[in-house]
């Protein structure tokens, strides 16, 4: 029999944890500053890529964040380790300027229903504030990345055509964008249509860093990663725990489980430089953390070969079934 080969044969991929920002922020609870910070310290010591440690926002309107500055300037930041802040305006850029952030992140949607819901802003004027904020960081020498919500779907407008997505990427390539993440807002997408975005957008700009960020909210976050993985793709968004979710859209659970994907792509011999281990320990603290379990499937039934031991009855049983030899 000839040796198996995995699908992954050691490709590189990279994991961007959005936990203490994405999965934090819809929290109901505030999670102590302290505790944020040693949150993100656990995750710089697992190998991710990259961490979306805070965002830069009004406390009014998001008050889970009302310390994004203090937890910037309180973590540990490890070698070869991206920090990356969510950023709305040149007031936020400033300030994640003035903390030495690695990557500024800013989001507007693909359609303008969601975008005037999550945003108060038409489209048109998100661009022109994102334009601004680019600027702000090319001049400080910090790379910029626009993650458009709704790529493949709208929970308001329904599908999202191909066409629309790409003209908005290409007006962020344009202003000199680094990467851009393709977000699965609201758990729509789905192997087909990620395949076709993904081919169609490598075909175009084959230099530019592209990010998926996927819901698991139909059940179909692992699948449209792979579907993703074979058009190219090598860098996706997960939350541990699988905390967020969208509060424009009733039912949409939260981001990708970061242990999950790991832990599937480790077993087809993706090379994701994650030890699993530590993140499932870190994700083990997370219900104290916020109150309540998460959805993630590995802290609760374990790794695939996280074994169990045989009753406390099975050897009597052996024995006795071994005794009385082969039934006739």
């Amino acid at each position: 029999m000839k040796n198996t080969v995995w699908h992954g044969a050691r490709r590189r991929i990279r994991m961007q944890d959005v936990g203490p920002r994405d999965g934090l922020q819809i929290e109901p609870v505030f999670v102590p500053t302290a505790d944020k910070i040693a949150l993100v310290n656990a995750l710089s010591r697992t190998g991710l890529a990259k961490i979306e440690v805070t965002a830069f926002v009004s406390p009014k309107a998001i008050p889970a964040m009302r310390d994004a500055d203090e937890v910037m300037r309180g973590i540990e930041r490890a070698p070869g380790v991206e920090y990356a802040v969510l950023v709305p305006n040149v007031r936020g850029a400033e300030r994640a300027i003035d903390v030495q952030a690695d990557e500024l992140n800013l989001v507007m949607s693909a359609t303008e229903t969601h975008n005037l819901a999550n945003l108060r802003m038409t489209r048109d004027q998100s661009f022109a504030a994102l334009t601004a904020v680019t600027t702000l960081g090319h001049d400080a020498r910090i790379p910029v990345n626009i993650s458009l919500s709704c790529t493949f779907g709208c929970p308001m407008e329904g599908d999202v055509p191909m066409a629309v997505v790409l003209d908005w990427c290409a007006r962020f390539a344009d202003l000199g964008a680094r990467g851009i993440t393709l977000a699965d807002t609201t758990g729509m997408a789905h192997p087909a249509q990620v395949s076709a975005i993904a081919h169609a957008f490598r075909t175009r700009w084959p230099d530019l860093q592209l990010t998926m960020h996927f819901h698991d909210t139909r059940g179909l976050a692992v699948a449209n990663v792979l579907a993703s993985i074979d058009a190219g793709v090598d860098r996706f968004d997960a939350s541990l725990g699988g905390l967020g979710g969208c509060p424009y859209a009733p039912g949409a659970s939260g981001n990708a489980c970061t242990e999950t994907l790991v832990h599937a792509l480790e077993l087809m011999d993706y090379d994701t430089g994650v030890d699993l281990a530590a993140l499932l320990a870190a994700s083990r603290r997370l219900p104290a953390l916020v109150g309540h379990e998460t959805p993630s499937p590995i802290v609760k039934a374990g790794r695939r070969l996280d074994l169990h031991p045989v009753p406390e009855w099975f050897d009597e049983v052996a024995a006795r079934a071994r005794d009385r030899g082969p039934r006739i």
